[in-house]
């Protein structure tokens, strides 16, 4: 080095920590420093290259404050505002600069504020550090809260010192901070200059990544805990929005500090104006937002990094969090417990996850998780400059793709939960529905409460054809779109949860909660939950059925086979349209196993079967009102009401469209005996016992009813027997409900029954006259089978004589001895008439004998 202009100085003072530095030497050249920190003109190439530039910004001796220990720091501060203000500063004065800012942060003994507020601190906490910066990062890690608490004059010192020096403008300024993010800015940053502002930034990028190392985390954290309390530290945000700051947060100079304004408050100012639509005023230029959204998504991190957020939520955070230590948990952990924080904390944090909610890209570590498949599923809603909440619902609507990961499942289904707390939370439905929940759901929060009070406004138009819905159009389509997103996860739905708890602990405890897999366990299991859970899953059961869009198992298993048969139809209408094509060849096996266990469902209580409670609506109150006196409020009828209707049905005292509805039910039932409640509640030892071959068939075509009927005689239950002679009685009403008479008979119906339309016993009959007739040969299969039936007809008229009028005139009109009793009653009807009628002409002339006495 050569000699003059303080060169010799300045190459000692860079190696002044090196081990081969002797003590002497070392605590000559602090000595030195000393002196410069007191009067800048101490150092010769400082006072010479800055002159000029001292003079043209005004920072020359008359303006200084009259502690002399201010110099160089009030000097140096000066300049530096220059410089954040765009003003030119000469490339020498700023190279000078910036070797003293390294001083300082390098030394902390140059301070004298350090020394005089952070002297306990120091002692206690960061004894033997004093080399290259360490005491200074071990009191910024006691501030951050890892290893004590701190005086406040103690932060405010350290404070002051960090915008004296302002390495947020040049990372090699905190030489800590330098060797220990060395690897990091070879590997991940070589793309950026050196000594350029970015390179903190990209730090943060790649924090908690696999290029970061520990030393280097903590050296960063520890800097950006004080450089996130002061906008102005970080450079390119101060630099992007020092206007719009200055316009909307009426902030002060660089340099300029008001104790008024408490930490975090101009970057607060600056993020709630980023996210304001033009409706609500003024907004953010494009540069500052762009860099409000940065700081957001790297500050997001970690809670210390926002500093209103620490304030408010310490207590908190110690209460609640104790334990969430790993990175990102505190945040979550406030948000699982937001309704029970304190009045400031819950503020901060509901405005957080609002916020959230609108540009999901602030959860840093989530997007990190879930790149693969928003590279995937989700690139375009990524690639948009405004996010409104599309993001998040692209990753709710994949959630369940193979390529998804369980890092960014979970983290998606936490945000679903924690939207759940608050409508706000929830970015589209908020925008959508703001009006419609301020008119008509007031003083409601709960998003689910927010859906409920909406829905059920929707549906009482719906019902009562209103003109005009009270909810707006745009509202509707995004209330469809949460309805269907909560029917993913019962924790999505609180009360069903709630009520459910202990069930699910009993009964699903391995049964994971996505994919509806939790809701489709208890409804499997219904009769053995508790009463709560039992009435809220069949409340549940009579939504989806009213509503089969809102069953999510029914609509993933059979997506494919609903653009398949069901492509136009409406969503009331889908599970209808697709138990109309259940028995197609092309029906994938997953599906109708689903659509039956669906039907299993609806034929256990009417109200089940929106489409059978319309038709029947005149007819249950009137053949089945004692079945309904009975019936407790919420508890299920267990197919009673069905089978009521089936007897009448037998009876033929439907009205026509209720008789159509359980004619269907009747096939149904027939050709598969789980869609008989009552049969199977009855008969389940028989079916066992008698029937259990058939049972296990994995196609069911009636056999296990022919079994049955096969066995009557050997069934001992009364209430079985009564069951099985049930179906003979609905069969003799009507040939279809008979499956296996119906296929043995199906070409003699074709050949001599043709014209003869179905139901109420006509074809029956028709076969009947057919056997008695010699001259008509059947095939023998029929022949066979209705032979079969007379004989079980002739033992149920036996077993089950007929209750009324009705009966009696059914059972005659499917006797085999038909005609022959319909002449014996004629011929006694003749007589009787006869006999009146000279009965008649007696007494008449008796009268008129009498008379004529």
């Amino acid at each position: 080095t050569q000699a003059g202009e303080g060169r010799v100085y300045k190459c000692l003072f860079n190696h002044k920590f090196e081990e081969s530095m002797s003590e002497k030497c070392r605590d000559a050249l602090t000595t030195r420093q000393k002196l410069i920190a007191q009067d800048y003109k101490v150092s010769y190439s400082l006072a010479k290259s800055c002159k000029s530039d001292l003079k043209k910004y005004r920072c020359n001796v008359e303006n200084l404050p009259r502690s002399r220990e201010a110099r160089l720091s009030y000097l140096l501060m000066c300049l530096e505002s220059a410089v954040h203000r765009g003003r030119q500063v000469s490339s020498e004065c700023q190279g000078e600069m910036l070797d003293y800012r390294r001083m300082l942060m390098e030394d902390f003994s140059l301070s004298p504020e350090i020394i005089l507020s952070c002297r306990g601190e120091i002692e206690h906490h960061c004894s033997g550090l004093h080399r290259k910066g360490r005491t200074l990062h071990c009191l910024m890690k006691v501030v951050r809260g890892e290893k004590g608490n701190v005086a406040l004059h103690c932060q405010q010192a350290l404070q002051t010192l960090i915008q004296e020096t302002d390495p947020g403008a040049d990372y090699r300024i905190d030489r800590a901070l330098n060797e220990a993010c060395e690897s990091v800015i070879q590997t991940a940053c070589k793309h950026i200059r050196s000594g350029d502002p970015m390179i903190l930034s990209c730090l943060m990028e790649h924090l908690y990544t696999e290029k970061m190392v520990e030393d280097c985390e903590h050296r960063l954290l520890e800097l950006q805990y004080f450089i996130s309390r002061d906008w102005k530290l970080d450079t390119v945000l101060y630099r992007k929005c020092q206007g719009d700051a200055s316009r909307l947060c009426h902030t002060h100079g660089w340099n300029e500090t008001s104790e008024l304004m408490p930490p975090g408050a101009v970057f607060s100012c600056l993020y709630r104006h980023a996210y304001r639509t033009e409706e609500q005023g003024r907004r953010l230029s494009r540069e500052c937002r762009a860099e409000v959204q940065r700081i957001l998504h790297q500050r997001a991190m970690d809670v210390k990094l926002d500093p209103t957020l620490q304030e408010k939520c310490m207590t908190d955070l110690g209460k609640w969090c104790s334990e969430k230590t790993e990175t990102g948990q505190e945040l979550e952990c406030l948000q699982d417990h937001l309704d029970d924080l304190v009045s400031g904390c819950r503020d901060v944090v509901g405005n957080l996850t609002e916020l959230e909610s609108e540009d999901i890209q602030i959860e840093a570590l989530l997007m990190r998780a879930c790149e693969p498949i928003i590279q995937t599923f989700c690139h375009e809603v990524a690639d948009n400059q405004i996010d409104s909440g599309d993001l998040m619902e692209c990753l709710i609507q994949n959630k369940h793709q193979k390529e998804m990961n369980e890092k960014c499942a979970i983290g998606v289904t936490h945000f679903q939960l924690v939207q759940m707390k608050d409508f706000r939370f929830s970015y589209k439905f908020k925008m959508a529905c703001k009006e419609d929940v301020l008119k008509l759901c007031p003083n409601i929060k709960k998003k689910v409460d927010v859906v409920i009070c909406l829905s059920t406004t929707v549906r009482n138009d719906t019902l009562q054809d209103a003109k005009e819905h009270r909810v707006s159009l745009k509202c509707r389509k995004q209330l469809r779109v949460e309805e269907l997103e909560m029917t993913e996860d019962i924790r999505l739905e609180p009360e069903l949860y709630e009520a459910c708890k202990s069930d699910i602990k009993n009964y699903c405890q391995n049964v994971p909660y996505g994919n509806a897999q939790i809701i489709e366990c208890l409804k499997e299991i219904k009769k053995q939950l508790s009463t709560r859970c039992h009435q809220k899953v069949f409340k549940l059961q009579e939504t989806e059925m009213m509503d089969p869009e809102l069953d999510y198992t029914l609509m993933r298993v059979c997506k494919q086979m609903i653009k398949r048969f069901c492509p136009e139809a409406d969503s009331k209408n889908m599970l209808q349209c697709l138990k109309q094509n259940k028995n197609s060849e092309v029906m994938d096996p997953k599906c109708k196993q689903m659509i039956t266990k669906r039907q299993i469902t609806q034929n256990t209580d009417y109200r089940l079967n929106p489409v059978l409670r319309k038709a029947c609506k005149a007819d249950i109150p009137k053949f089945c009102q004692n079945i309904l006196n009975r019936a407790k409020d919420d508890t299920e009828l267990e197919g009673q009401v069905i089978s009521c209707l089936k007897l009448k049905y037998a009876d033929q005292r439907l009205s026509p469209d209720c008789e159509d509805q359980i004619r269907v039910i009747i096939q149904e039932s027939a050709l598969d005996y789980r869609l008989d409640p009552q049969l199977q509640m009855h008969c389940s030892d028989e079916i066992s016992s008698l029937c259990a071959e058939e049972a296990a068939a994995q196609e069911q075509t009636g056999q296990v009813e022919e079994c049955l009927k096969v066995n009557l005689l050997k069934i001992k239950t009364e209430m079985c027997k009564k069951e099985v002679l049930n179906m003979l009685k609905e069969s003799k009403a009507d040939i279809f409900v008979d499956p296996v008479l119906h296929t043995a008979c199906a070409l003699d119906i074709k050949h001599h029954c043709a014209a003869i339309p179905p139901g109420r016993g006509r074809q029956m009959s028709c076969l009947m006259e057919a056997l008695e007739d010699k001259r008509v040969r059947l095939q023998p299969e029929c022949k066979k089978r209705l032979n079969d039936r007379i004989e079980m007809w002739s033992y149920a008229a036996k077993v089950a004589p007929a209750e009324g009028f009705s009966d009696l005139a059914m059972q005659v009109m499917t006797s085999p001895s038909k005609n022959y009793i319909l002449s014996v009653i004629t011929v006694g009807i003749c007589v009787l008439f006869l006999i009146g009628l000279m009965c008649g002409r007696i007494t008449k002339r008796v009268t008129r004998e009498l008379k004529d006495r």
